[in-house]
């Protein structure tokens, strides 16, 4: 059931360069403006008026020249800095703000400086830097895009976190020394709700201003100093997509302090393998289907793809929604993993991670009925690959206790973000601590499984013992701008 602290902020960032608050636009120096809840059309159009035209070395997005790009691989290269461009790149200024127009540019409501370093390599010896999160968004069409980031400073060290359209981690910390300027790449998936020419999935009112669904990629760049000396974004075609379908729990949180695992998962693999998660909250395997989000995913998914399966926490309550563990619940998981096969992909079922309930024991209590065990059998009975997360949160929460595991959910005082003015106490929704453990335990039974997955993992990547995760303590994600102190769907 809903429970709402208050009305969500819109975004503060990319949604609404200025909330109903007035906020100078930094950047261009242009005159302060106020501006309703509106989202991003009105901001952009806000935005565009204050902007001078591109700058002569751009080339800005048409009707034709779209159309050329399509009909090839698309390949856009951004040159980021004051200093020489690259031959055949685009430079990007702190006065590249983006507008429809242009297509792609900055988006930040904090200063973004330009530095150059005057070297001979033009890509590198200049950077964009900012104190602040800021973005850098590319109107793209639906597909899967290699991006590779030059990060780094020659002459200062730098730390770089990058996220994806609605908080995708891709780059969890980028460390480099002085002198240092780094490649490193990663595959986002762009999607849009159509479904051919005349169908589409029926998205809910709060998803239209999600950045998932804005026709364009936005990435993220935020951490104490990102420095970001250039983006170099290319289409591919052949790479494993690992679809995901569920709730709340799988979905990517658009706004902070809520956050799931399918939205840290990104960050656990190389270049070769994409995540494109099409769960949201309040989700049931019935309602999935009736929103045509299985059928967004069946029109798109191709062979030796995944489809992760992940619902429960919906399914169980009374209503419309509501299915039979044993029976129409498992009925309905055979149904998704037989449409996979149909197409040739991989299903793969997830049982769901349990609520945060303990007894007085310090034992976490079964909220989630016999639906766990009847994701189990059904797993058996169709020999499909079965990540255990159920099993696998348990332990988690139990070696952190009652207290302590407080931090893996959404629990903070009044005041701890902006229009929060009540406590925060969400036993089914994560932190980004604890959305990031759950994730770390997906990628565990990615391995045990031996999935083709596994292959792509990062180097980086260390097993995972639910009973000894990460010390909360010396774990920490930079939080994105966008908050709300409005609880998702789904309990």
């Amino acid at each position: 059931m809903r429970q709402s602290v208050r009305q969500p902020m819109r975004h503060q960032f990319i949604r609404q360069v200025m909330l109903s608050s007035t906020i100078c636009c930094f950047l261009l120096g242009c005159k302060t403006t106020k501006t309703d809840e509106t989202g991003i059309g009105q901001a952009n159009a806000q935005l565009e008026a204050n902007n001078a035209a591109p700058q002569p070395s751009e080339t800005p997005t048409t009707p034709d020249n779209a159309n050329a790009e399509t009909a090839q691989a698309i390949l856009k290269k951004f040159d980021f800095g004051s200093g020489e461009v690259q031959p055949g790149y685009q430079q990007i200024t702190p006065a590249t703000i983006y507008t429809k127009e242009r297509g792609y540019g900055i988006i930040s409501k904090s200063p973004v400086q330009a530095i150059n370093r005057e070297g001979a390599d033009a890509l590198r010896s200049d950077f964009v830097t900012s104190q602040a999160p800021f973005y850098f968004a590319v109107d793209l069409p639906e597909g899967n895009y290699e991006v590779t980031v030059l990060l780094g400073d020659l002459q200062g060290i730098s730390n770089t976190t990058v996220k994806a359209e609605s908080r995708r981690l891709m780059l969890e910390e980028v460390q480099t020394p002085s002198g240092k300027v780094e490649s490193h790449t990663f595959t986002v998936n762009v999607r849009t709700p159509r479904i051919g020419a005349e169908e589409s999935i029926r998205l809910k009112p709060r998803e239209n201003v999600y950045l998932n669904w804005d026709d364009k990629l936005t990435l993220e760049f935020n951490n104490s100093r990102p420095c970001v000396a250039a983006i170099e974004i290319r289409e591919v075609n052949d790479v494993i997509s690992m679809y995901l379908a569920g709730n709340s729990t799988v979905v990517d949180q658009e706004f902070e302090p809520w956050a799931a695992w399918g939205q840290m998962i990104p960050r656990f693999f190389k270049p070769g393998v994409v995540v494109t998660n099409y769960a949201e909250s309040g989700e049931s395997l019935k309602a999935f289907v009736g929103e045509k989000r299985l059928a967004k995913i069946l029109s798109v998914i191709k062979p030796n793809d995944y489809l992760f399966i992940e619902f429960a926490h919906n399914d169980q309550k009374p209503g419309s929604s509501h299915v039979e563990p044993f029976t129409t619940y498992k009925d309905m998981l055979k149904h998704y993993i037989s449409e996979a096969r149909k197409r040739g992909a991989i299903p793969v079922l997830v049982t769901s991670m349990h609520r945060r309930n303990f007894d007085e024991q310090g034992k976490i209590i079964n909220t989630l009925g016999d639906y766990p065990e009847a994701v189990r059998q059904t797993a058996k009975e169709e020999q499909v690959a079965l990540v255990d997360l159920n099993a696998m949160s348990k332990e988690f929460y139990e070696a952190m206790g009652p207290e302590k595991s407080k931090k893996a959910f959404v629990h903070y005082p009044a005041g701890t973000f902006p229009g929060q003015d009540t406590e925060l106490e969400d036993n089914t929704h994560f932190s980004t601590y604890g959305a990031y453990q759950l994730a770390r335990g997906i990628v565990e039974g990615i391995k045990k499984n031996n999935l083709k997955l596994a292959d792509y993992l990062r180097d980086d990547v260390k097993p995972f013992d639910p009973a000894n995760p990460d010390p909360v303590e010396k774990w920490q994600l930079p939080q994105s701008p966008d908050v709300t102190a409005v609880k998702p769907d789904g309990s």
